[in-house]
């Protein structure tokens, strides 16, 4: 069992905040900076502390993007009562979030064992991170980027939302990574495939969190650095958020390319001279 001060949750609160809709990866950046502090990252305490600190990042979605998802939800509500209003593309969005949450859920429950064993592994971060920048790099050079997020349809829904597989099993492949170059690759524009990839996360990342509270709790992670972790996190996540739309609509993905390679570079050279163990 690893205690984790409040000092290293602040921190890795940081951390979360900063990378978790940064198509950088999240997961890989907080497993770097936990082996650099000493962390466990396989440790079922730090596991279930990762996770309930994306709850954080998922509150400044739902607080920044307040207003399309009271929309939204007030579409399906309608929809729900009355057929009538079963066209409106907002109602039948708000099933596609739930279509496409369903294979990551799936996947993440058969898988969890490789997920918080063997595929945790920092060795398994690096290729990964390298992965990732080659899906990027290849869907922001040939994506069409000509469809707005009017034009977002079932399928496009669906296969995004499957993307975030992709970085379930693979940490440092980037959940925002995977979904947002496959909506490139789909034909959608930057910011529409970034808007799709913060819808399609909120329920994923909240199951994941709520799920992993009950474990963290349990194997003796304390109250309060949690507390401060996921504090910390919303509120960095919040800027974050309103940047990353704004760097998209003007510029390409590729100062994430070429900063993912850094850091795979980084870590392959921290792994190998043992300075952090994988």
């Amino acid at each position: 069992m690893t205690a984790i001060t409040i000092g290293q949750a602040v921190i890795l609160g940081v951390v979360e905040g900063l990378t978790e809709f940064l198509p950088v990866s999240s997961t890989g950046h907080l497993k770097i900076v936990e082996g650099l502090l000493g962390i466990p990252v396989d440790d079922d305490a730090v596991v279930g502390f990762t996770a309930v600190i994306q709850v954080g990042a998922i509150a400044a979605v739902l607080l920044y993007f307040f207003a399309d998802i009271v929309r939204i939800a007030g579409a399906w509500l309608r929809g729900v009562a009355n057929e009538r209003h079963r066209d409106a593309h907002d109602y039948r969005f708000a099933w596609w979030v739930v279509y496409a949450t369903v294979p990551v859920v799936l996947a993440g429950l058969a898988a969890k064992p490789l997920i918080d064993g063997p595929l945790a592994s920092l060795w398994v971060v690096a290729g990964s991170l390298i992965a990732g920048s080659g899906f990027m790099w290849a869907a922001d050079r040939y994506g069409r980027h000509g469809r707005g997020e009017a034009d977002v349809t079932r399928t496009d829904a669906l296969l995004v939302g499957s993307a975030q597989i992709l970085a379930l099993l693979f940490p440092g492949f980037s959940r925002s990574g995977a979904t947002m170059s496959t909506g490139l690759l789909r034909g959608l524009d930057r910011v529409a495939a970034t808007r799709l990839s913060f819808f399609l996360g909120i329920p994923a990342l909240t199951g994941a969190g709520l799920y992993e509270l009950k474990d963290a709790l349990g194997a003796g992670t304390a109250t309060a650095p949690l507390l401060v972790g996921t504090a910390v996190s919303f509120a960095v996540a919040y800027a974050s958020i309103a940047w990353l739309l704004r760097y998209v609509a003007r510029r390409t993905f590729t100062a994430f390319v070429l900063y993912r390679l850094a850091v795979a570079a980084l870590l392959i050279g921290l792994l190998a001279a043992g300075t952090v163990s994988s």
